[in-house]
């Protein structure tokens, strides 16, 4: 009896067979097909068009296809499974070559992929840099469509790799980037071919398994301020032995970016910038709004009056009193235009916004290594191995700052005596509330996050004939393990903070002692925060101990992977051809942390490192920010396919078509049963150059590790309570182990015009695309679960605790397949290249454009009280309306040697929110779901680049490359509490950047 996954797979091929036998009458029979360059033509859609790439693009040798018996080139693509004749897919794919790479010039080739545009929301370098416990710190990761990294699988050599942390999304960092041959960007759903994850698209770094020679790369740069010096070094060997039989492949490769420091506190910036100047969103008081008046306000020279640098009373009868050198009460100087948290002007010395790193401090390192062995002319057999390691430092804030939310009591042993008697008198509780910035520590927070990857693959690939036909197949079986160590330093234990600043002077001795007997019996220090005075370091290393947050991750994957294509049979109009296969992939996880941020457990157990302290409690949570906890989960899935291409026209009249159809079916050990299919055609129209293309497909994401079995971290975070004053509260995430696959239909259609006789050097095309996500794993953020809550949602309420003692309020996060997402667009793509000896110049010119208009991005939390939003233009957000990517290349300047490109990428103007209402005056209420804002325009920007390359011999050839040439300073984006304002997943964060190097074959 056929189970119902055989019988889908039944059902395909039978419809694919019915398909080709009712071909129209007026088909041909089948010709050769001419031989066309796969990176030209396949890739891209396109007859020999040049591939679509980065700024930097040039013509280039297409790499060496596969080659059937009867000698006519076959093409393997990363939108499809198949290889075959001439195939043109309909799924849209962008591919980068060598050339398009190393004309990049960039150190990391993840940041040549981000550049364009259909890549929106990746994360690297100056991504997340406020950030302690995300767990994506320094993961250079890359998102399609703005649908984020989990929704865009991205392979080596069409093979899975292990993920970096918990989510299972891969780090391009940890991939061996000087043998990629060029790269595959498929911008439609591909899980039908390559299972879940492949939502957004597929990513597929090709590399040279032949390289035979030697090549190194040196190159070294830093920005126009001196700051973030970069070098790299990369070297690749290859070479045959016995008769051509074993090949060996070897490379190295080292990287290292000093980052940009933060200036720490205050309005300073980096490195001699100019553009930060305290930004942020003013929130006015619901009496204002009653009156009519915006919620929210763009301000520059934000003063947060919630604390100074040395220590601010909040409020009561010494509302004001700021704490200047040795200790010494002052008048604080607030700002102008006071408003909930912000004033503008005034004393901003303590501000913490701008104390944030723009780029990591960033090293990596990655040895490959592939030795292959022919069976004979056409079957190998491989093995490859991978190390790489990846480190980064960075400071998310300085100080740890504390926004009136201390109580300092009256007979604290460093108030100022000048102070007491006022205390007493105007607090008939005792104490005082008072914030500060905490700029008399020593050191600021720093987070060492590194990943280690080892990887080992064992395949074999090759072809066969059978009944009279050739077959290609490939498998192999991988072993990947990822180990991510997060170190965090200078961090503060909140419980030891609070019993260190409540100092008394005891009455025996004289000398100033905690308050708590538990805590001095607990190796209590006293630290004064009052004022600009040294810090008593037995007190700042009894709250910020050598051994801080630590978080110990391993995870692995095992994969066991068979693929066969090949040629059914001649059909009335060509070859029908299949390919199919099956998989088994296992992955797992364990996360430790320490004691004081994990609780105590087995996993995390007090040690020397970590002592007993029973003032700290035994669950966890102590630390200011680094509260990583324990937790392990695994899942399995097994899930086979198939696919075809049935060619069923071929005519003079009317041209010529095919159809491309796929199905898998796949079983998880924790979501159960999951499906995709594809359907799609191309239609070489009789129209001169003219083809259509279209593809229709269900793709899916099953949960990732992280989903299902996270452990709790903890983050702290700023919200906002229903009076408009900002809380500290403590984000708490945890996992779901009941979710279910995300559940995607992926529609495109296109129209390609490729060198038609009147312009034989022009490519042109349009694709529109359509993606609707079900099932969305997802989760609400702080603040909207804190509006929910006030709105009256008692489900939500149960999740939120805003209103007790400082340091115990918190919002519960925790994934659910409620929601769902909504992407539409169109994308462009030309390419012109003009032989410049037919107006008596030298070279050859190439201009290229490369264009994403985002028409909607629409998410709905899919909650009972919450309304969709639309992401399309959220310039806070990953998916600008406009992102494109357009140049110039000059090549074979000076006799062939000298070859210049000008870029230009362009962002389209936008606004900070697309629910939010602008007005100014005679406003609406704002709800949680449409605040109201004084002004919603955010603005677009363009940045251009330029480089050379210089052949100094067939062997050497040096380059330069400035970035962002007219240092072009990054649009600010307030938040509405102090931050960095930036960014960097739109705009440019760092200015001009300077490069150059060289690059040596042999």
């Amino acid at each position: 009896m056929q189970t119902p996954f055989q019988k889908t797979l039944v059902h395909l091929a039978v419809a694919s067979a019915c398909g080709m036998l009712a071909m129209p009458a007026h088909s041909q029979e089948a010709q050769q097909v001419q031989q066309t360059p796969p990176d030209a033509a396949a890739a891209t859609g396109t007859d020999a068009a040049p591939p679509a790439s980065a700024p930097t693009a040039a013509p280039t040798a297409a790499p060496a296809a596969p080659t059937a018996a009867n000698g006519v080139s076959t093409v393997v693509v990363s939108g499809s499974r198949i290889a075959t004749r001439g195939f043109n897919q309909p799924t849209p794919t962008t591919t980068l070559s060598t050339a398009d790479i190393e004309k990049a010039a960039k150190p990391n080739l993840f940041d040549t992929l981000t550049e364009l545009p259909a890549l929106q929301g990746s994360t690297g370098r100056t991504t997340n840099t406020f950030s302690t416990s995300s767990g994506i710190q320094g993961l250079s990761s890359l998102s399609l469509r703005g649908l984020g990294t989990l929704r865009t699988l991205t392979l080596l050599d069409g093979q899975r790799v292990v993920g970096a942390n918990v989510t299972g999304v891969t780090d391009v960092s940890q991939f061996p980037q000087l043998l990629v041959k060029r790269v595959d960007v498929v911008t439609g759903g591909a899980s039908a071919s390559y299972g879940s994850d492949a939502i957004g698209g597929v990513v597929n770094f090709i590399t040279d398994k032949k390289f035979t020679g030697f090549k190194a790369n040196v190159e070294g740069g830093m920005t126009k301020y001196s700051d973030d010096k970069n070098g790299t070094l990369q070297a690749a060997w290859g070479k045959a032995f016995m008769n051509d039989r074993l090949h060996v492949t070897a490379s190295g490769e080292f990287t290292k970016h000093e980052g940009i420091d933060a200036p720490r506190f205050g309005q300073v910036n980096a490195g001699g910038r100019s553009w930060y100047d305290n930004p942020a969103l003013q929130e006015s008081t619901p009496a204002m709004q009653a009156a009519g008046a915006p919620r929210y306000k763009y301000i520059h020279n934000a003063q947060h009056i919630q604390y100074a640098k040395y220590g601010l009373i909040t409020g009561g009868a010494l509302r004001g009193t700021a704490f200047g050198p040795g200790g010494t009460p002052y008048p604080f100087q607030y700002g102008t235009d006071c408003v909930g948290n912000f004033c503008v002007g005034g004393d901003r010395s303590g501000s913490v916004g701008n104390g944030t790193n723009l780029a990591m401090n960033f090293k990596r390192q990655v040895a490959y290594t592939r030795i292959s062995w022919d069976l004979d002319a056409d079957n190998e057999i491989y093995v490859t191995g991978n190390w790489a390691q990846v480190k980064s430092v960075f400071q998310p804030n300085p100080g740890a700052a504390k926004q009136g939310n201390l109580s300092i009591r009256c007979d604290n042993a460093y108030l100022p005596a000048s102070l007491v008697a006022p205390c007493l008198a105007g607090y008939p509780s005792g104490a005082m509330p008072v914030g500060t910035a905490n700029a008399e520590f020593p050191a600021d927070i720093n987070v060492h996050p590194t990943r280690t990857q080892r990887r080992f693959v064992i395949g074999a690939d090759g072809q066969f004939g059978l009944f009279g036909k050739n077959w290609r197949y490939d498998a192999y079986v991988e072993h990947g393990e990822n180990t991510t160590v997060i170190h965090v330093k200078d961090i503060t234990l909140n419980p030891r903070y609070n019993f260190a600043i409540d100092a008394v002077r005891d009455p025996a001795s004289g000398q100033i002692v905690c308050r708590s007997a538990a805590a001095r019996a607990a190796g209590c220090q006293p630290i004064n925060i009052l004022g600009d005075v040294p810090i008593n370091m037995a007190g700042w290393n009894y709250i910020a101990p050598e051994n801080g947050p630590m978080q110990h991750t391993d995870s692995s994957q095992d994969v066991a992977s068979v693929n066969i294509n090949g040629e059914v049979w001649q059909g009335w109009a060509g070859p029908v051809s299949m390919a199919f296969g099956a998989e088994y992939r296992r992955e797992k996880y364990a996360v430790y942390g320490d004691p004081y941020g994990a609780g105590e457990a087995y996993e995390s157990p007090y040690s020397a490192s970590y002592p007993a302290d029973p003032t700290l409690s035994r669950t966890g949570d102590n630390w200011f920010a680094g509260n990583y906890h324990n937790g392990k989960g695994s899942f399995n899935v097994r899930e086979a396919y198939v696919e075809f291409n049935v060619p069923f026209l071929k005519s003079d009249t009317w041209g010529e078509a095919n159809l491309n159809l796929a199905d898998r079916e796949e079983k998880y050990s924790t979501a159960g049963k999951a499906s995709a299919w594809k359907i799609g055609a191309t239609w070489k129209t009789p129209l001169d150059g003219i083809r259509l293309r279209a593809v229709s497909s269900k793709d899916v994401r099953a949960p990732n590790l992280s989903e299902l079995y996270a452990a709790m971290t903890v983050t702290n975070q700023a919200v906002n309570n229903n009076q408009g004053q900002s809380i500290q509260i403590q984000q708490r995430n945890v996992g779901n182990p009941n979710l279910k696959p995300e559940v995607a239909r992926n529609n495109s259609f296109g129209i390609i015009l490729s060198q038609p006789s009147w312009a034989r050097n022009f490519n042109f095309s349009v694709d529109y695309f359509d993606i609707k996500v079900d099932n969305v794993i997802s989760s609400l953020n702080p603040q909207q679960e804190v509006d929910l809550c006030y709105a009256g949602n008692q489900q939500v309420c149960s999740s939120v605790s805003i209103n007790g003692p400082a340091g115990t309020n918190y919002v519960l996060a925790q994934s659910f397949n409620f929601a769902s997402l909504h992407t539409r667009g169109i994308d462009f793509e030309t390419a012109y290249r003009l032989n410049m000896g037919d107006f008596g110049l030298p070279g050859a010119v190439t201009l290229r454009g490369l264009a994403t208009r985002t028409i909607h991005s629409i998410s709905d939390p899919g909650v009972p009280g919450t309304t969709p939003s639309e992401g399309a233009g959220n310039m806070t957000g990953a998916t600008p309306k406009w992102k494109a990517l357009v140049s110039q290349s000059w090549d074979g300047l000076l006799q062939g040697k000298l070859g210049v490109t000008l870029s230009e990428r362009w962002i389209g103007a936008g606004v900070f929110n697309n629910e939010y209402i602008e007005c100014r005056t005679n406003c609406p209420l704002p709800t949680a779901a449409h605040p109201t804002i004084y002004d919603n325009h955010m603005p677009g920007a363009v940045y251009i680049d330029f480089g050379a390359t210089y052949n100094v011999s067939k062997q050497v050839t040096a380059y330069f490359k400035v970035d962002n040439l007219a240092d072009r300073d990054p649009v600010l984006v307030p938040q509405t509490n102090l931050s960095l304002a930036l960014n960097p997943a739109v705009y440019d964060a760092i200015g001009r950047t300077y490069r150059a190097g060289v690059r040596m074959t042999f």
